[in-house]
């Protein structure tokens, strides 16, 4: 349960115009992420407006930015994040049942003799160890720019990042706050 409360919507018509433009981009939906943002209506809007520019306005294909955010929340510990995108964004972009479930597994290792080897490209596994030391560490060796770099060019290598880094601050407001998805099917692993 969330620990503060749900904003309602009709309980608060003076954020109708700040809920219109977030549901605009969300599927016309208002999910329990930004009912609970909507307690400081400029951030919940900040956010929106970061989020949607991180997933829908970089050069990124989808697969790749939901392999980033499935392995972000995994390693958080953010089911709200894993149970969204393992039902619904992740297929929709093409994650297979195996793939989704490799990047849940936390000691998941992407060297080209682990099992990821068989279910991810290179560039993939790159992806995701790059996001792992920026998850788990925060400090991200040279060996491992270099091998993003191998296959991506320097925008694409920011909006990773960027894209890794704000899915670590969700994830953490989210688990700090308990939020919890509505009406999903639970966890499949």
């Amino acid at each position: 349960m969330a620990r503060v409360t749900l904003i309602e919507e009709a309980a608060h018509p003076e954020l109708a115009e700040a809920i219109a433009r977030i549901r605009s981009g969300r599927r016309g939906t208002l999910s329990a992420i930004y009912r609970l943002m909507l307690h400081s209506p400029a951030a919940a809007l900040a956010w929106n407006q970061q989020n949607s520019a991180l997933r829908w306005d970089t050069l990124l294909d989808g697969a790749t930015r939901e392999q980033v955010i499935l392995r972000v929340g995994a390693l958080t510990g953010c089911d709200y994040v894993v149970r969204v995108h393992e039902n619904v964004y992740g297929p929709e972009e093409g994650l297979t049942a195996a793939q989704v479930a490799e990047l849940l597994r936390v000691d998941a290792q992407w060297d080209d003799d682990s099992p990821a080897a068989a279910l991810f490209e290179p560039s993939a596994r790159a992806v995701l160890a790059w996001t792992d030391a920026m998850t788990r560490e925060v400090q991200v060796p040279d060996a491992l720019f270099e091998r993003l770099g191998a296959h991506f060019d320097e925008r694409r290598i920011v909006e990773i990042t960027l894209l890794a880094a704000s899915y670590n601050m969700l994830t953490r407001v989210l688990v700090a706050l308990g939020a919890e998805p509505e009406a999903l099917p639970p966890r499949k692993g």
